[in-house]
Protein backbone atom coordinates (compact mmCIF):
# COMPACT_ATOMS: atom_id res chain seq x y z
CA UNK A 1 0.00 0.00 0.00
CA UNK A 2 1.43 3.73 -1.04
CA UNK A 3 1.83 5.82 1.89
CA UNK A 4 -0.78 8.74 2.51
CA UNK A 5 0.60 11.41 1.05
CA UNK A 6 -0.26 14.59 3.22
CA UNK A 7 -0.84 12.37 6.59
CA UNK A 8 2.60 11.40 6.86
CA UNK A 9 4.45 14.10 5.41
CA UNK A 10 2.29 16.91 6.91
CA UNK A 11 2.83 14.87 10.72
CA UNK A 12 6.14 13.47 10.09
CA UNK A 13 8.52 14.31 12.79
CA UNK A 14 11.00 12.00 11.14
CA UNK A 15 13.03 14.28 8.89
CA UNK A 16 14.58 11.27 7.45
CA UNK A 17 11.25 9.39 6.91
CA UNK A 18 9.55 12.39 5.56
CA UNK A 19 12.93 13.24 2.96
CA UNK A 20 12.44 9.46 1.88
CA UNK A 21 8.43 9.93 1.25
CA UNK A 22 9.02 13.54 -0.54
CA UNK A 23 9.17 12.40 -3.81
CA UNK A 24 6.68 13.47 -6.74
CA UNK A 25 5.15 10.42 -7.68
CA UNK A 26 3.48 10.99 -11.07
CA UNK A 27 6.83 12.45 -12.48
CA UNK A 28 8.62 9.44 -11.33
CA UNK A 29 5.94 7.35 -12.95
CA UNK A 30 6.71 8.57 -16.52
CA UNK A 31 10.47 7.97 -15.64
CA UNK A 32 9.81 5.18 -14.75
CA UNK A 33 7.87 4.52 -18.20
CA UNK A 34 10.96 6.13 -19.96
CA UNK A 35 13.52 3.71 -18.31
CA UNK A 36 11.59 0.45 -18.49
CA UNK A 37 11.31 1.23 -21.78
CA UNK A 38 14.93 1.79 -22.83
CA UNK A 39 15.85 -1.57 -20.78
CA UNK A 40 17.77 -4.66 -22.49
CA UNK A 41 16.25 -7.81 -22.41
CA UNK A 42 19.02 -9.02 -19.37
CA UNK A 43 18.30 -5.90 -17.21
CA UNK A 44 14.22 -6.46 -17.64
CA UNK A 45 15.21 -10.44 -16.66
CA UNK A 46 16.79 -9.10 -13.23
CA UNK A 47 14.38 -5.84 -12.89
CA UNK A 48 11.77 -8.09 -12.62
CA UNK A 49 13.32 -10.46 -10.23
CA UNK A 50 13.73 -7.15 -7.84
CA UNK A 51 10.35 -6.46 -8.03
CA UNK A 52 9.00 -9.35 -7.25
CA UNK A 53 10.90 -9.84 -4.37
CA UNK A 54 10.08 -6.32 -3.03
CA UNK A 55 5.60 -6.52 -3.54
CA UNK A 56 5.86 -10.37 -2.09
CA UNK A 57 7.77 -9.00 0.89
CA UNK A 58 9.98 -12.54 0.59
CA UNK A 59 13.07 -10.49 1.77
CA UNK A 60 16.61 -11.74 -0.12
CA UNK A 61 19.94 -10.85 -0.80
CA UNK A 62 21.58 -10.01 -4.70
CA UNK A 63 24.45 -9.34 -6.40
CA UNK A 64 24.63 -7.57 -9.54
CA UNK A 65 27.85 -8.53 -11.27
CA UNK A 66 28.27 -6.03 -14.12
CA UNK A 67 31.77 -4.85 -15.57
CA UNK A 68 31.84 -0.85 -16.05
CA UNK A 69 29.12 -0.01 -18.84
CA UNK A 70 27.18 -2.94 -18.40
CA UNK A 71 23.96 -0.63 -16.62
CA UNK A 72 24.58 -1.02 -13.41
CA UNK A 73 23.45 2.93 -12.93
CA UNK A 74 20.53 2.13 -15.23
CA UNK A 75 19.12 -0.32 -13.42
CA UNK A 76 19.22 1.06 -9.98
CA UNK A 77 17.51 4.47 -11.76
CA UNK A 78 14.71 2.21 -12.95
CA UNK A 79 14.44 0.57 -9.68
CA UNK A 80 14.10 3.86 -7.98
CA UNK A 81 11.60 5.32 -9.58
CA UNK A 82 9.41 2.37 -9.97
CA UNK A 83 9.57 1.70 -5.94
CA UNK A 84 8.85 5.23 -4.91
CA UNK A 85 6.29 6.00 -7.77
CA UNK A 86 3.87 3.60 -5.41
CA UNK A 87 5.16 6.16 -2.23
CA UNK A 88 7.74 3.31 -0.86
CA UNK A 89 10.97 3.86 0.51
CA UNK A 90 14.09 2.63 -1.59
CA UNK A 91 17.90 3.38 0.67
CA UNK A 92 19.89 3.98 -2.13
CA UNK A 93 23.84 4.13 -1.32
CA UNK A 94 27.19 3.58 -2.61
CA UNK A 95 30.94 2.93 -1.69
CA UNK A 96 32.13 6.15 -2.96
CA UNK A 97 31.19 9.83 -3.35
CA UNK A 98 31.54 9.68 -7.18
CA UNK A 99 29.07 7.03 -7.55
CA UNK A 100 26.34 8.08 -4.94
CA UNK A 101 26.11 10.34 -6.72
CA UNK A 102 24.94 9.03 -9.65
CA UNK A 103 22.14 7.37 -7.62
CA UNK A 104 18.80 9.06 -7.19
CA UNK A 105 19.05 10.40 -3.57
CA UNK A 106 22.43 8.69 -3.19
CA UNK A 107 24.32 8.69 -0.24
CA UNK A 108 27.72 6.94 0.44
CA UNK A 109 27.37 3.93 2.61
CA UNK A 110 28.75 5.25 5.97
CA UNK A 111 27.10 8.46 5.74
CA UNK A 112 23.11 6.74 5.23
CA UNK A 113 23.73 3.89 6.77
CA UNK A 114 26.44 4.95 9.94
CA UNK A 115 28.77 2.52 9.01
CA UNK A 116 32.49 3.03 11.19
CA UNK A 117 35.28 4.38 9.02
CA UNK A 118 37.46 1.74 10.94
CA UNK A 119 35.62 -1.75 11.39
CA UNK A 120 36.53 -5.03 12.54
CA UNK A 121 34.62 -8.24 13.01
CA UNK A 122 32.41 -7.16 15.89
CA UNK A 123 30.89 -3.69 14.55
CA UNK A 124 27.94 -2.48 14.52
CA UNK A 125 26.24 0.46 12.45
CA UNK A 126 25.84 2.38 16.03
CA UNK A 127 23.55 4.86 14.75
CA UNK A 128 21.35 2.15 13.95
CA UNK A 129 19.64 1.50 17.27
CA UNK A 130 16.08 0.44 18.00
CA UNK A 131 13.52 3.98 18.53
CA UNK A 132 15.97 6.31 16.53
CA UNK A 133 14.94 8.36 12.78
CA UNK A 134 17.42 6.09 11.02
CA UNK A 135 16.21 2.63 12.01
CA UNK A 136 12.72 3.45 11.62
CA UNK A 137 13.57 4.56 8.10
CA UNK A 138 15.16 1.33 7.11
CA UNK A 139 12.28 -1.06 8.96
CA UNK A 140 9.73 1.30 6.57
CA UNK A 141 12.59 0.57 3.60
CA UNK A 142 11.18 -1.87 0.59
CA UNK A 143 14.88 -2.13 -0.91
CA UNK A 144 18.51 -1.03 -0.43
CA UNK A 145 21.02 -0.94 -3.13
CA UNK A 146 24.70 -1.03 -2.64
CA UNK A 147 26.35 0.13 -5.33
CA UNK A 148 30.17 -0.62 -5.97
CA UNK A 149 30.28 -2.92 -3.17
CA UNK A 150 33.48 -4.90 -3.57
CA UNK A 151 35.17 -1.77 -3.07
CA UNK A 152 34.83 -2.15 1.02
CA UNK A 153 35.51 -4.62 4.07
CA UNK A 154 33.29 -7.69 4.40
CA UNK A 155 32.85 -6.41 8.07
CA UNK A 156 30.96 -3.16 6.57
CA UNK A 157 28.25 -6.24 5.19
CA UNK A 158 28.32 -7.77 8.33
CA UNK A 159 27.92 -4.81 10.52
CA UNK A 160 24.85 -3.50 8.88
CA UNK A 161 23.58 -7.41 8.77
CA UNK A 162 24.04 -7.26 12.30
CA UNK A 163 22.46 -3.97 12.70
CA UNK A 164 19.77 -4.87 10.33
CA UNK A 165 18.70 -8.04 12.33
CA UNK A 166 18.86 -6.01 15.40
CA UNK A 167 16.05 -3.16 14.36
CA UNK A 168 13.68 -5.78 12.86
CA UNK A 169 12.72 -7.79 15.94
CA UNK A 170 10.82 -4.84 16.39
CA UNK A 171 8.78 -5.01 13.09
CA UNK A 172 6.00 -7.97 12.24
CA UNK A 173 7.73 -7.35 8.77
CA UNK A 174 10.87 -8.71 9.99
CA UNK A 175 12.70 -11.90 10.88
CA UNK A 176 16.08 -11.65 12.85
CA UNK A 177 16.85 -14.84 11.69
CA UNK A 178 17.12 -13.94 7.93
CA UNK A 179 20.03 -11.90 6.34
CA UNK A 180 19.93 -8.18 6.76
CA UNK A 181 16.51 -8.69 9.20
CA UNK A 182 14.83 -10.34 5.94
CA UNK A 183 15.12 -7.02 3.85
CA UNK A 184 15.48 -7.00 0.13
CA UNK A 185 19.18 -6.16 -0.35
CA UNK A 186 21.20 -5.60 -3.78
CA UNK A 187 24.58 -5.14 -3.98
CA UNK A 188 26.47 -4.29 -7.43
CA UNK A 189 30.09 -4.00 -8.58
CA UNK A 190 32.71 -5.73 -10.69
CA UNK A 191 35.43 -8.03 -8.71
CA UNK A 192 37.30 -7.33 -11.67
CA UNK A 193 37.80 -4.13 -10.18
CA UNK A 194 40.00 -2.72 -6.97
CA UNK A 195 39.53 -4.69 -3.75
CA UNK A 196 39.30 -3.30 -0.24
CA UNK A 197 42.64 -1.05 0.82
CA UNK A 198 44.41 -3.07 3.38
CA UNK A 199 47.78 -0.84 4.28
CA UNK A 200 50.54 -2.72 3.94
CA UNK A 201 48.04 -5.64 3.61
CA UNK A 202 48.74 -9.60 1.55
CA UNK A 203 47.33 -11.05 -1.33
CA UNK A 204 45.79 -13.25 1.80
CA UNK A 205 44.72 -10.02 3.39
CA UNK A 206 43.11 -8.20 0.58
CA UNK A 207 41.06 -11.46 -0.96
CA UNK A 208 40.12 -12.32 2.83
CA UNK A 209 38.16 -8.72 3.31
CA UNK A 210 36.44 -8.81 0.16
CA UNK A 211 32.61 -9.58 0.38
CA UNK A 212 33.10 -12.85 -1.52
CA UNK A 213 34.81 -14.05 1.87
CA UNK A 214 31.85 -13.00 3.56
CA UNK A 215 29.83 -15.86 4.96
CA UNK A 216 26.96 -13.57 3.96
CA UNK A 217 27.98 -14.89 0.66
CA UNK A 218 26.08 -17.82 0.66
CA UNK A 219 22.97 -16.21 1.03
CA UNK A 220 23.79 -14.03 -1.87
CA UNK A 221 22.37 -14.85 -5.83
CA UNK A 222 24.57 -13.66 -8.17
CA UNK A 223 22.96 -12.03 -11.10
CA UNK A 224 24.94 -10.74 -14.46
CA UNK A 225 24.84 -7.77 -16.85
CA UNK A 226 27.06 -9.16 -19.86
CA UNK A 227 26.34 -6.36 -22.15
CA UNK A 228 28.39 -3.01 -22.23
CA UNK A 229 26.64 -0.29 -22.90
CA UNK A 230 29.01 2.29 -22.01
CA UNK A 231 31.26 1.60 -25.10
CA UNK A 232 28.25 1.71 -27.43
CA UNK A 233 27.10 4.67 -26.95
CA UNK A 234 26.91 6.81 -30.56
CA UNK A 235 28.86 3.96 -31.97
CA UNK A 236 28.45 3.86 -35.90
CA UNK A 237 27.88 0.48 -37.46
CA UNK A 238 30.98 -0.19 -38.97
CA UNK A 239 32.57 0.68 -35.23
CA UNK A 240 30.77 -2.69 -33.76
CA UNK A 241 33.14 -5.22 -34.58
CA UNK A 242 35.91 -3.04 -33.19
CA UNK A 243 33.65 -2.18 -29.55
CA UNK A 244 33.28 -5.69 -29.18
CA UNK A 245 37.19 -6.84 -29.40
CA UNK A 246 38.23 -3.93 -27.60
CA UNK A 247 35.23 -4.92 -24.61
CA UNK A 248 36.24 -8.54 -25.10
CA UNK A 249 39.99 -7.66 -24.06
CA UNK A 250 39.64 -5.13 -21.57
CA UNK A 251 37.45 -8.32 -19.59
CA UNK A 252 40.39 -10.64 -20.52
CA UNK A 253 42.25 -7.93 -18.68
CA UNK A 254 40.45 -7.83 -15.95
CA UNK A 255 39.75 -11.87 -15.36
CA UNK A 256 43.84 -12.35 -15.57
CA UNK A 257 43.78 -13.99 -19.03
CA UNK A 258 45.29 -11.90 -21.44
CA UNK A 259 49.29 -12.80 -21.93
CA UNK A 260 48.85 -16.47 -21.11
CA UNK A 261 48.38 -18.28 -17.37
CA UNK A 262 48.55 -15.19 -14.27
CA UNK A 263 49.04 -16.51 -10.86
CA UNK A 264 48.58 -13.03 -10.03
CA UNK A 265 51.22 -10.68 -12.20
CA UNK A 266 51.36 -11.19 -15.67
CA UNK A 267 53.07 -9.14 -18.53
CA UNK A 268 51.24 -8.77 -20.74
CA UNK A 269 51.24 -6.73 -24.32
CA UNK A 270 48.89 -3.65 -24.60
CA UNK A 271 47.66 -2.87 -28.62
CA UNK A 272 49.78 -0.55 -30.50
CA UNK A 273 46.99 1.61 -31.28
CA UNK A 274 46.30 2.79 -27.84
CA UNK A 275 49.91 3.09 -27.18
CA UNK A 276 52.06 6.50 -27.48
CA UNK A 277 55.84 7.57 -27.68
CA UNK A 278 57.33 9.52 -24.77
CA UNK A 279 59.52 11.90 -26.58
CA UNK A 280 62.20 14.16 -24.75
CA UNK A 281 59.32 14.35 -21.86
CA UNK A 282 57.12 11.78 -20.76
CA UNK A 283 55.22 14.38 -18.86
CA UNK A 284 54.84 16.51 -21.29
CA UNK A 285 53.40 13.90 -23.82
CA UNK A 286 51.05 12.17 -21.82
CA UNK A 287 49.28 16.04 -21.17
CA UNK A 288 49.38 16.81 -24.23
CA UNK A 289 47.85 13.44 -25.01
CA UNK A 290 45.13 14.36 -22.62
CA UNK A 291 44.84 17.64 -22.46
CA UNK A 292 45.53 18.81 -26.38
CA UNK A 293 45.94 22.55 -26.81
CA UNK A 294 45.43 22.77 -23.07
CA UNK A 295 46.52 26.64 -22.80
CA UNK A 296 43.59 27.50 -25.80
CA UNK A 297 41.09 26.06 -23.04
CA UNK A 298 41.74 27.23 -20.31
CA UNK A 299 38.30 28.66 -18.85
CA UNK A 300 36.08 27.03 -20.82
CA UNK A 301 35.08 24.07 -18.03
CA UNK A 302 33.05 21.66 -20.30
CA UNK A 303 36.79 20.96 -22.18
CA UNK A 304 38.22 19.40 -18.87
CA UNK A 305 35.00 17.82 -18.37
CA UNK A 306 35.47 13.86 -18.41
CA UNK A 307 39.37 13.87 -19.51
CA UNK A 308 41.78 12.71 -17.05
CA UNK A 309 45.81 11.77 -16.51
CA UNK A 310 45.31 8.53 -14.57
CA UNK A 311 48.40 7.05 -12.95
CA UNK A 312 49.14 4.09 -10.06
CA UNK A 313 50.16 6.06 -7.49
CA UNK A 314 49.83 9.71 -5.27
CA UNK A 315 53.81 10.49 -6.24
CA UNK A 316 53.53 10.19 -10.10
CA UNK A 317 50.15 12.16 -9.95
CA UNK A 318 52.11 15.17 -8.30
CA UNK A 319 54.63 15.16 -10.66
CA UNK A 320 51.96 15.66 -13.34
CA UNK A 321 49.59 18.12 -11.60
CA UNK A 322 52.57 20.30 -11.29
CA UNK A 323 53.57 20.65 -14.53
CA UNK A 324 50.36 21.13 -15.55
CA UNK A 325 49.75 24.05 -13.07
CA UNK A 326 52.90 25.15 -14.02
CA UNK A 327 51.75 25.82 -17.89
CA UNK A 328 48.87 27.72 -16.52
CA UNK A 329 49.89 31.34 -17.03
CA UNK A 330 47.80 33.25 -13.99
CA UNK A 331 48.96 34.13 -10.76
CA UNK A 332 49.97 31.45 -8.43
CA UNK A 333 48.69 31.68 -4.63
CA UNK A 334 49.79 29.65 -2.02
CA UNK A 335 47.44 28.48 0.84
CA UNK A 336 49.50 27.19 3.64
CA UNK A 337 47.54 24.70 6.92
CA UNK A 338 46.56 25.24 10.48
CA UNK A 339 48.49 22.42 12.06
CA UNK A 340 47.41 21.21 15.74
CA UNK A 341 47.13 18.64 18.33
CA UNK A 342 43.56 17.42 18.49
CA UNK A 343 41.64 18.32 21.72
CA UNK A 344 40.87 14.40 21.82
CA UNK A 345 44.23 13.35 22.12
CA UNK A 346 44.69 11.85 25.40
CA UNK A 347 48.24 11.92 25.93
CA UNK A 348 49.25 15.40 27.77
CA UNK A 349 52.67 15.47 27.36
CA UNK A 350 52.27 14.88 23.42
CA UNK A 351 52.16 18.27 22.32
CA UNK A 352 55.65 18.72 23.03
CA UNK A 353 56.84 15.91 21.81
CA UNK A 354 55.98 16.83 17.95
CA UNK A 355 56.61 20.32 16.88
CA UNK A 356 54.04 22.48 14.42
CA UNK A 357 56.53 21.98 11.87
CA UNK A 358 56.43 17.75 12.37
CA UNK A 359 52.34 18.35 11.34
CA UNK A 360 53.27 20.44 8.36
CA UNK A 361 55.45 17.68 6.68
CA UNK A 362 52.61 14.78 6.86
CA UNK A 363 51.18 13.89 3.85
CA UNK A 364 48.61 11.49 2.68
CA UNK A 365 46.26 10.21 1.08
CA UNK A 366 42.68 12.22 1.29
CA UNK A 367 44.17 14.87 3.41
CA UNK A 368 45.24 18.37 1.64
CA UNK A 369 48.80 19.15 1.84
CA UNK A 370 50.12 21.83 4.37
CA UNK A 371 50.95 23.94 1.40
CA UNK A 372 48.12 24.12 -1.52
CA UNK A 373 49.41 26.07 -4.59
CA UNK A 374 46.36 27.12 -7.26
CA UNK A 375 45.44 29.07 -9.90
CA UNK A 376 42.55 30.08 -11.52
CA UNK A 377 41.53 27.54 -14.13
CA UNK A 378 43.51 25.15 -12.00
CA UNK A 379 41.48 21.51 -12.25
CA UNK A 380 41.27 20.57 -8.38
CA UNK A 381 39.38 17.83 -6.85
CA UNK A 382 37.16 18.26 -3.46
CA UNK A 383 38.69 15.74 -0.43
CA UNK A 384 35.61 15.69 1.66
CA UNK A 385 32.35 15.62 1.35
CA UNK A 386 30.74 18.98 1.91
CA UNK A 387 27.30 18.87 0.05
CA UNK A 388 26.46 15.53 -1.13
CA UNK A 389 22.53 16.46 -2.32
CA UNK A 390 24.43 19.39 -4.55
CA UNK A 391 26.95 17.30 -6.00
CA UNK A 392 29.84 18.25 -3.56
CA UNK A 393 31.44 14.57 -2.43
CA UNK A 394 34.66 13.58 -2.08
CA UNK A 395 36.17 13.06 -5.53
CA UNK A 396 33.74 15.90 -7.59
CA UNK A 397 36.52 17.64 -10.04
CA UNK A 398 36.07 21.65 -10.37
CA UNK A 399 37.55 24.18 -12.15
CA UNK A 400 38.81 27.45 -9.73
CA UNK A 401 37.34 30.70 -10.94
CA UNK A 402 38.22 33.10 -8.09
CA UNK A 403 41.08 32.46 -5.08
CA UNK A 404 39.87 34.74 -2.14
CA UNK A 405 41.71 34.42 1.49
CA UNK A 406 38.73 32.87 3.09
CA UNK A 407 36.71 30.80 0.03
CA UNK A 408 37.04 29.40 -3.38
CA UNK A 409 34.80 29.55 -5.78
CA UNK A 410 34.42 27.15 -8.82
CA UNK A 411 32.53 25.15 -11.62
CA UNK A 412 31.43 21.84 -11.27
CA UNK A 413 32.89 19.69 -14.31
CA UNK A 414 32.19 16.38 -12.37
CA UNK A 415 29.55 13.97 -11.42
CA UNK A 416 25.67 15.25 -11.61
CA UNK A 417 25.88 18.79 -11.29
CA UNK A 418 28.36 19.96 -14.13
CA UNK A 419 27.93 23.58 -14.70
CA UNK A 420 27.22 24.51 -11.13
CA UNK A 421 28.63 27.15 -9.35
CA UNK A 422 30.01 26.42 -5.93
CA UNK A 423 32.28 27.86 -3.04
CA UNK A 424 34.61 25.91 -1.19
CA UNK A 425 35.50 26.86 2.26
CA UNK A 426 38.42 25.93 4.73
CA UNK A 427 37.55 23.02 7.14
CA UNK A 428 38.68 21.29 9.88
CA UNK A 429 39.62 17.96 8.68
CA UNK A 430 40.83 14.94 10.75
CA UNK A 431 42.60 11.86 9.44
CA UNK A 432 40.24 9.07 8.87
CA UNK A 433 42.68 6.29 9.29
CA UNK A 434 43.91 7.27 12.74
CA UNK A 435 46.20 3.93 12.98
CA UNK A 436 48.51 5.76 10.49
CA UNK A 437 49.84 8.71 12.46
CA UNK A 438 51.30 8.67 16.05
CA UNK A 439 48.96 11.28 17.01
CA UNK A 440 45.99 12.35 16.79
CA UNK A 441 45.78 15.86 14.86
CA UNK A 442 43.93 18.30 12.94
CA UNK A 443 44.62 20.29 9.83
CA UNK A 444 42.52 23.38 8.91
CA UNK A 445 43.10 23.67 4.72
CA UNK A 446 40.66 23.96 1.96
CA UNK A 447 39.47 20.15 1.33
CA UNK A 448 41.10 20.30 -2.34
CA UNK A 449 43.85 18.67 -4.05
CA UNK A 450 45.06 19.62 -7.82
CA UNK A 451 43.59 16.89 -10.26
CA UNK A 452 44.77 17.36 -13.63
CA UNK A 453 45.52 13.61 -13.34
CA UNK A 454 44.52 11.17 -10.05
CA UNK A 455 45.09 8.17 -9.20
CA UNK A 456 43.64 4.88 -10.67
CA UNK A 457 41.89 3.94 -7.55
CA UNK A 458 40.06 7.31 -7.32
CA UNK A 459 39.27 7.31 -10.69
CA UNK A 460 36.88 3.91 -10.08
CA UNK A 461 33.28 4.18 -10.54
CA UNK A 462 33.75 7.07 -13.43
CA UNK A 463 33.22 7.10 -16.87
CA UNK A 464 35.49 9.53 -18.87
CA UNK A 465 35.68 10.66 -22.52
CA UNK A 466 39.56 10.61 -23.04
CA UNK A 467 42.09 8.86 -20.38
CA UNK A 468 46.15 9.02 -20.66
CA UNK A 469 47.47 6.40 -18.56
CA UNK A 470 50.69 7.06 -17.57
CA UNK A 471 52.62 3.87 -16.25
CA UNK A 472 56.85 5.14 -15.39
CA UNK A 473 56.21 2.01 -13.15
CA UNK A 474 53.39 -1.28 -12.87
CA UNK A 475 50.63 -1.23 -11.15
CA UNK A 476 50.52 -3.11 -7.78
CA UNK A 477 47.16 -4.48 -6.55
CA UNK A 478 44.34 -6.37 -8.20
CA UNK A 479 42.23 -4.93 -10.90
CA UNK A 480 44.38 -1.43 -11.45
CA UNK A 481 44.83 -1.89 -14.96
CA UNK A 482 41.65 -3.13 -15.43
CA UNK A 483 39.65 0.38 -14.02
CA UNK A 484 42.08 1.90 -15.76
CA UNK A 485 41.68 0.94 -19.12
CA UNK A 486 37.84 0.32 -18.31
CA UNK A 487 37.26 4.32 -17.74
CA UNK A 488 36.92 5.31 -20.91
CA UNK A 489 33.65 5.38 -23.09
CA UNK A 490 35.24 4.38 -26.64
CA UNK A 491 38.48 2.68 -27.54
CA UNK A 492 39.53 6.05 -29.34
CA UNK A 493 39.56 7.96 -25.76
CA UNK A 494 42.31 5.83 -24.38
CA UNK A 495 46.06 6.44 -24.65
CA UNK A 496 48.55 4.75 -23.06
CA UNK A 497 52.65 5.99 -22.18
CA UNK A 498 54.15 2.93 -20.83
CA UNK A 499 58.35 3.15 -19.33
CA UNK A 500 59.94 -0.04 -18.52
CA UNK A 501 62.67 0.03 -15.91
CA UNK A 502 65.25 2.39 -17.55
CA UNK A 503 62.75 5.09 -18.75
CA UNK A 504 62.94 3.56 -21.91
CA UNK A 505 59.61 2.51 -24.64
CA UNK A 506 57.98 -0.60 -24.21
CA UNK A 507 54.63 -1.94 -24.77
CA UNK A 508 54.25 -4.65 -21.93
CA UNK A 509 53.34 -4.15 -18.52
CA UNK A 510 52.65 -5.81 -15.51
CA UNK A 511 49.21 -7.06 -15.03
CA UNK A 512 47.78 -8.15 -10.97
CA UNK A 513 45.10 -9.99 -10.85
CA UNK A 514 43.95 -12.53 -7.84
CA UNK A 515 41.84 -14.84 -9.46
CA UNK A 516 40.67 -17.01 -6.03
CA UNK A 517 38.14 -13.66 -5.93
CA UNK A 518 36.08 -15.14 -8.62
CA UNK A 519 35.26 -18.56 -7.29
CA UNK A 520 32.50 -17.97 -5.28
CA UNK A 521 30.92 -16.31 -8.64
Amino acid sequence: MPYPDVDILATCSNRLLADGLSYDKDALKKEHEVLTSSMTDEQKSIYRKFMFSVENGQGGVYFVYGYGGSGKTFLWKTLCSGIRSKGEIVIAVASSGIAAILLPGGRTTHARLSIPLNVDENSMCHGIRPGTDLAELLIRAKLIIWDEAPMVNRYCFEALDRSLRDIMRTSPEGDPEKPFGGKVVVFGGDFRQILPVIPKGSRQDIVGAAISSSPLCRYCKVLKLTKNMRLQVGSAESDVDEIRQFSEWILEVGDGLAGGPNDGVANIELPEDILIQPGLDPIATIVESTYPSLKDHLGDPWYFTERAVLAPTHDVIEVVNDYVLDQIQKEEKVYLSSDEISKEETNSGVRELYSTEFLNSIRCSGLPNHSLKLKVGAIVMLLRNIDQANGLCNGTRIEVNHLGNRVISATVISGSHVGSKVYIPRITLIPSDTTMFPVKFERRQFPLAVCFAMTINKSQGQSLSRVGLYLPRPVFTHGQLYVALSRVTSKKGLKVLLLDEDKGVTNRTSNVVYKEIFDKL
